[in-house]
C-alpha cells in the first residue's frame, strides 16, 4: 500500500491555533512508487513517453509530406513516360513523317495513353478491394452470394470479378503459355548452337578454299586473274572516324587497276563534307582509284545510299563489292582473304568477316557488348554458316557477288534492317553464305548508354517489320533448311 502523505492532518496536529489550511499541488515532479521487498526498489523504473498534441501534429504533417512526394514522383514518372511515348510516335526526333503517318502515330499514342490510364484506374480500384478485405482465400474466383453484398463498390468489384474471370484470365493464361513455349525454344535453340560450336571447334571445321590464295606481287603491274571489286564506304556526319577508316580503306592490298573505292556521304554538315572530301582528294592524288558520291536528297537512308551508288554506270564492269561502315578498319589483306572463297564456288553470294572491338575494354557497358557479339560471331554466325550456309549479314565488313544482290532484287528501302533484308531475299534465291571466322575487322564499340541505346534502336526496330515482308516469300521458297 503506498505512503499516505496527508499534509492537512499532519498540519493541524503540529499547529492547533487557527483555521486549517488544505495544500492541493499540481503537476507534482515526485512519483509514488508501491516497493514489494527489500530488492525492489532498486529495480529499473519503466518509463513511457506521452505523446502531446504538437508531436503528433508534425508527425502527420511528415506523412502527408511523404505521400505528396510519393504521389508527385509517380506522376512525374508517368508525364514524361507519356512524353516519351508522344516524341518516338509523333516527333520522331526530327524525322519528316508523312501526313498519314502522323495520323497514325496521333491514333497510336491515344490507344497507348488511353490503355495506360485505364491500367491505372484498375489498379487502383484493385488496391482499394485488397485493403477493404474484399479477397477471398480460394484461390479460384468466388462470385460472393446477394445477401453478402453491400454497397455499390461491391456490386462494381463482382462485376469485374465475373469479367476478369471470363475475358481477362483465359488470354493472359494462353499468352503465359505461348510465352514459355517461345522460351523453351530460344533454349533448344541456344543448346543447338553451342553444340555446334564445339562440334566446329573439336573437329576444327573451317571453310576451304578450292584454289590457292591470291597473291599480289606487284600492285601497279596488271593482274587479270585478279577479279574486278568494288569498295564502298557509307558514312554520315562521320567526324571522328572518317580519316582512319579511308586510310585503311585506301591501303587495302589489291591492284589498282582491279580496285575502285565509293566514299558514299550523306552528311547534312558542310564542313564534314568539305573534310571527306578533302580526304578523298589526298588520296585519289596518290594514285588510289578513290571517288566522291555525295546525296542532295537523303531518301532510304543508308539502303539508299547503297541503292544510289549501286546504280552507277561503271559498277556492271565489277563483280564483288566490298561494304565498310565509316567506323570500320580492314587489315591490307581482307580481300585476299575472303574474295578467294568466290573461286570455283558459282552458288557463294556472300563472304561474311568478324568484328574485333578495338575498345572492349573501355568500361563496362563495351565488355557487356563485347561478350554478346562475340556469342553472336562465334556462335550464332559461325554455327549457321557450317551447317546451313546462311546466317544475317551483318552490313559491313563481307563481300558480296554483285549478280547474287542484282538477282535478290538489289537494296530496298522498305525496312531498317536493310543488311538483314537482303541476306533473306538472297538465300530465298538460292545463294549461299560462308562466315570466316579468322578474318577480323577492327571497329568500336559505343561507349555510353545513350550511343548504345540509339544503335540497338536501329537494330531491333525492322525484324518483326522484315518477317511480316518476308513470311509469303519463305512460305512459297523451294529452298531446304538442310542443305544437301
Amino acid at each position: 500500500m503506498a505512503p499516505s502523505f496527508d499534509f492537512s492532518n499532519r498540519w493541524m496536529k503540529e499547529t492547533q491555533k487557527g483555521s486549517p489550511v488544505v495544500v492541493t499541488m499540481e503537476n507534482p515532479t515526485f512519483s509514488v512508487v508501491e516497493i514489494n521487498g527489500a530488492d525492489a526498489a532498486f529495480r529499473p523504473v519503466e518509463k513511457t513517453r506521452g505523446k502531446n498534441a504538437k508531436q503528433v501534429t508534425w508527425f502527420l504533417f511528415l506523412k502527408a509530406y511523404h505521400v505528396i512526394g510519393c504521389v508527385t514522383w509517380f506522376a512525374t514518372v508517368m508525364w514524361s513516360l507519356l512524353g516519351a511515348i508522344k516524341k518516338r510516335l509523333i516527333h520522331r526526333e526530327g524525322v519528316a513523317l508523312e501526313s498519314d503517318k502522323l495520323e497514325k502515330g496521333k491514333v497510336l499514342f491515344r490507344v497507348i495513353k488511353v490503355f495506360l490510364v485505364s491500367s491505372l484506374v484498375v489498379l487502383v480500384f484493385e488496391v482499394v478491394a485488397y485493403l477493404q478485405g474484399w479477397h477471398f482465400r480460394n484461390p479460384s474466383v468466388h462470385i460472393p452470394r446477394t445477401t453478402d453484398l453491400e454497397g455499390l463498390m461491391h456490386l462494381v468489384y463482382v462485376a469485374w470479378l465475373r469479367f476478369r474471370g471470363e475475358y481477362i484470365a483465359p488470354p493472359i493464361q494462353a499468352l503465359s503459355k505461348f510465352c514459355v513455349v517461345l522460351f523453351l525454344i530460344q533454349s533448344v535453340d541456344r543448346m543447338v548452337l553451342c553444340f555446334g560450336c564445339f562440334w566446329i571447334k573439336y573437329n576444327k571445321i573451317k571453310p576451304k578454299i578450292d584454289g590457292d590464295l591470291l597473291k599480289v606481287d606487284d600492285i601497279e603491274g596488271s593482274a587479270c586473274n585478279h577479279p574486278m571489286v568494288l569498295v564502298q564506304m557509307p558514312m554520315c556526319n562521320e567526324r571522328e572516324v572518317y580519316e582512319q577508316s579511308i586510310s585503311a580503306v585506301c591501303q587495302i592490298d589489291w591492284p589498282r587497276d582491279r580496285l575502285l573505292i565509293q566514299v558514299l556521304d550523306d552528311s547534312d554538315d558542310e564542313s564534314v563534307q568539305w573534310l571527306i572530301k578533302t580526304e578523298v582528294t589526298k588520296w585519289s592524288q596518290k594514285g588510289i582509284n578513290i571517288i566522291y558520291r555525295h546525296r542532295l536528297v537523303r531518301t532510304g537512308y543508308k539502303a539508299g545510299n547503297l541503292k544510289s551508288a549501286m546504280s552507277c554506270d561503271y559498277v556492271k564492269d565489277y563483280e564483288f563489292v566490298a561494304i565498310f561502315d565509316a567506323d570500320f578498319q580492314p587489315n591490307p589483306d581482307f580481300l585476299k582473304q575472303t574474295v578467294p572463297y568466290f573461286e570455283d564456288n558459282p552458288e557463294l553470294g556472300l563472304v561474311q568477316a568478324r568484328w574485333a572491338f578495338v575498345n572492349k575494354d573501355e568500361n563496362l557497358l563495351t565488355r557487356l557488348q563485347n561478350i554478346n557479339l562475340c556469342f553472336h560471331f562465334e556462335v550464332e554466325q559461325q554455327v549457321n554458316g557450317a551447317f546451313l550456309n546462311f546466317f544475317g549479314f551483318n552490313g559491313t565488313a563481307g563481300v558480296w557477288r554483285i549478280k547474287a544482290l542484282e538477282e535478290s532484287g538489289g537494296w530496298l528501302e522498305r525496312t531498317t534492317v536493310e543488311d538483314m533484308d537482303i541476306a533473306v531475299r538472297a538465300h530465298l534465291n538460292g545463294w549461299k553464305f560462308i562466315f570466316v571466322n579468322d578474318v577480323k575487322v577492327l571497329c568500336e564499340v559505343p561507349e555510353s548508354y545513350e550511343a548504345y541505346r540509339k544503335q540497338q534502336h536501329r537494330w531491333h526496330s525492322g525484324p518483326m517489320q522484315l518477317f511480316r515482308l518476308c513470311l509469303p516469300a519463305i512460305l512459297r521458297s523451294k529452298v531446304y533448311l538442310i542443305p544437301s
